[in-house]
């Protein structure tokens, strides 16, 4: 008893602190690949990849973005979500979730029905508009507001920037190459940010499962041209160090500034 009072109590204080320390991983069990995540207010919201699954676009709202409430889905209509002939790897890839002045958008591809479109809401938590379909090409377009302009971020073999009419679809540019990524393969997801008057473009690199990485480049302009982060990847477990890890492909990822500035 002796022996055993003291590994309890250690026991004990290791689940108080992981407790403490507030969370513990996956934080969304299951299937939930590709999350995109943008924060409104003190709220954050999150979706995901559904491929040939109906509902499409799963949608979660968190507080503290540990604890996840599913709030439903935004595409929930056959009008908006064409399945016919998908395969199981088909259908709905990578959704940029973002919001600018009372109304979030998601963007997305789907690769068995016309390519890349958009759809838009005032209430995550209610339906969402029909398809706008874009004509930028490729696979897992993103969307990035700035000056009263919303441009496209789109990979085909690497990174285009074009101008659209968020409401319409209608291309106002054309689309411009801003960068390759660091040399892997399938260079895709791309996102951008504003930071300290430096642009930030995020990507998925590698291709899918092992070799997946999350590289990062900047530049003062947003049309480039765009200089990597020396230390990338920034977000990966194709080293040997993670390679008994059972979380594998970590090739997905965004950002959102939390209320401390972190």
């Amino acid at each position: 008893m002796s022996r055993l009072l003291p590994f309890l109590l250690y026991f004990h204080f290791v689940i108080v602190l992981c407790n403490a320390q507030g969370f513990k991983n996956p934080i969304i069990e299951g299937f939930h690949p590709d999350p995109s995540v943008c924060k409104v207010g003190d709220d954050f919201y999150l979706v995901n990849s559904s491929f040939a699954y109906f509902p499409g676009v799963p949608i979660f709202h968190s507080k503290d973005l540990v604890n996840w409430e599913q709030i439903g889905h935004c595409l929930t209509r056959e009008s908006q979500l064409n399945l016919q002939n998908a395969g199981i790897s088909e259908g709905i890839y990578a959704p940029t979730l973002r919001y600018h002045k009372g109304v979030f958008y998601m963007v997305s591809t789907n690769v068995s029905h016309k390519g890349n479109f958009l759809v838009y809401t005032e209430d995550p938590k209610g339906e969402w508009s029909e398809p706008i379909w874009l004509e930028q090409k490729g696979i897992d377009p993103s969307l990035f507001f700035e000056g009263g302009k919303c441009y496209t971020v789109n990979p085909d073999n690497q990174i285009y920037l074009s101008e659209i009419d968020s409401k319409s679809g209608e291309q106002l540019s054309e689309p411009i190459p801003i960068w390759s990524g660091t040399g892997g393969r399938y260079p895709e997801a791309p996102h951008i940010y504003k930071k300290d008057d430096w642009y930030f473009l995020l990507l998925s690199e590698g291709g899918k499962e092992y070799g997946h990485t999350v590289t990062i480049a900047r530049s003062r302009n947003i049309e480039g041209p765009y200089e990597p982060n020396p230390k990338n990847p920034i977000l990966t477990h194709i080293g040997v160090e993670t390679q008994t890890s059972p979380i594998q492909g970590t090739g997905h990822g965004d950002f959102a500034k939390a209320e401390d500035g972190s």
